[in-house]
C-alpha cells in the first residue's frame, strides 16, 4: 500500500528553516520556468468579501521533479482583530508519476512564508547591487521580518529601516530584527525617511493604494514588491514601472492580471501587450539583468505555483532525511 506522510507546522518549521538551501530551491524553480516545459495553470481565487477574505489555489508541474504540489492558501485580513493569523492553509504533494498523494503538509502558511521570503532573496541576488548594505521594508508583519532576514543571506546588509502604518508594530518589528540579525534596524515614521539612502526597498503590505511613490526613488535602488497578489492590491505608484531602468516579473501573464504591472496598464502608462523580462529568464541568462550601479530595478512578485512545488518537494526530502512526520497507509 502507498504510504502518506503527514507533516505538521511544527515538523515543517523544524526541517525547513529560511536558509540558503531554501533560496536555491526557489531560484531553481524560477529558472525552470524559463528553461523547461513547466505546466503552471492560472491561480484559482475565491473571494469572500463580507469577511475580508480570499482563498488562492496554486500548483505547477516541473519536469525533473518527482512530485507536484497543490496549495490551498486562505487569507482573511480581519483575523488579527480576532487574535488569529491572517494567513493559513496547507499543501498536498502528489507523485508526478502516479498521481498518488505522498505527503500532506499542514503548514498553516509557513511554507508559503518561507518560499515568498526566498523569492525576495532571489530577486535581490540577481537585481540589486552586489554591495547593497541598507534595506528598507514597508510593513511590519511576518513577511516583512522574513524578507529582511532573507536579504541578509544574499547581500551584505548592515542596516535596515522598517515603515508601517502602525508605528507601534514597526517599533516592535525593528526591535525583534535588531536582536535576531545583530544589525541596527530602526522604525521610521514616514516612507521618505525609510527609503532615503536605502539600496533595497521591499514592500510587504496588503495595500490597495500605493505606499511607495515614484518620487522617492533614487539611482541605484532596487525595489521588490510582493504584496500585490490580487487585482485590488497595489503597493507601487504605477509611474515606478515606467520609470525603472529594468522591470522584471515573476510571471508576466500573471502580473498583467494582478500584479503591479496590472495597475500601470490600467493607468495607461504601459501597453497591455508590452513585453518585459521574467525573473527566471534573468537567472538563466536569457534576459539581461541590472545594467549598472546607477540603474533602478523593480521586481514584481505575485507568487507562483512553481515556488510551491519547489518548497514542498524540499520539505518532503528534508522530512524524510530527518524521519519527521507521521506515516499513514493510504
Amino acid at each position: 500500500m502507498p504510504r502518506l506522510t503527514v507533516l505538521t507546522e511544527a515538523d515543517l518549521r523544524r526541517v525547513v528553516p529560511l536558509d540558503l538551501d531554501a533560496v536555491v530551491c526557489v531560484e531553481e524553480a524560477f529558472a525552470a520556468l524559463a528553461t523547461k516545459a513547466v505546466a503552471m495553470p492560472p491561480i484559482l481565487r475565491l473571494d469572500i468579501p463580507e469577511h475580508n477574505g480570499e482563498v488562492d489555489v496554486k500548483t505547477a508541474y516541473v519536469p525533473g521533479l518527482d512530485g507536484f504540489a497543490i496549495k490551498i492558501s486562505p487569507g482573511f485580513f480581519d483575523n488579527p482583530k480576532l487574535g488569529l493569523p491572517s494567513l493559513n492553509g496547507l499543501m498536498v504533494l502528489f507523485s508526478a508519476r502516479t498521481g498518488l498523494v505522498e505527503a500532506l503538509l499542514l503548514d498553516n502558511g509557513y511554507l508559503t512564508d518561507v518560499r515568498t521570503a526566498a523569492a525576495g532573496a532571489v530577486a535581490a541576488k540577481h537585481l540589486a547591487r552586489p554591495d547593497a548594505r541598507v534595506a528598507a521594508v514597508f510593513g511590519a508583519g511576518v513577511q516583512a521580518r522574513l524578507q529582511l532576514e532573507a536579504l541578509t543571506l544574499v547581500r551584505p546588509i548592515a542596516e535596515a529601516r522598517i515603515w508601517a502604518r502602525r508605528a507601534d508594530r514597526a517599533e516592535a518589528a525593528a526591535a525583534e530584527m535588531t536582536a535576531k540579525l545583530g544589525i541596527p534596524v530602526r522604525a521610521e515614521t514616514t516612507p521618505e525617511a525609510a527609503t532615503a539612502g536605502a539600496d533595497i526597498i521591499v514592500t510587504t503590505t496588503p495595500a490597495t493604494e500605493p505606499v511607495l511613490s515614484a518620487d522617492l526613488l533614487s539611482p541605484g535602488q532596487h525595489v521588490t514588491a510582493m504584496g500585490s497578489d490580487a487585482e485590488q492590491k497595489n503597493e507601487l505608484d504605477p509611474r515606478i514601472i515606467r520609470q525603472a531602468d529594468l522591470y522584471v516579473a515573476d510571471s508576466l501573464s500573471q502580473v498583467r492580471r494582478l500584479g503591479e504591472l496590472h495597475h500601470a496598464i490600467a493607468a495607461g502608462l504601459v501597453g497591455p501587450d508590452e513585453s518585459f523580462a521574467e525573473l527566471g529568464a534573468v537567472i538563466a541568462g536569457r534576459s539581461p539583468g541590472r545594467s549598472g550601479p546607477s540603474a533602478i530595478t523593480v521586481c514584481d512578485l505575485t507568487g507562483t505555483g512553481v515556488q510551491d512545488t519547489a518548497i514542498a518537494t524540499l520539505a518532503r526530502a528534508r522530512a524524510t532525511a530527518a524521519g519527521a512526520g507521521v506515516p499513514f497507509d493510504s
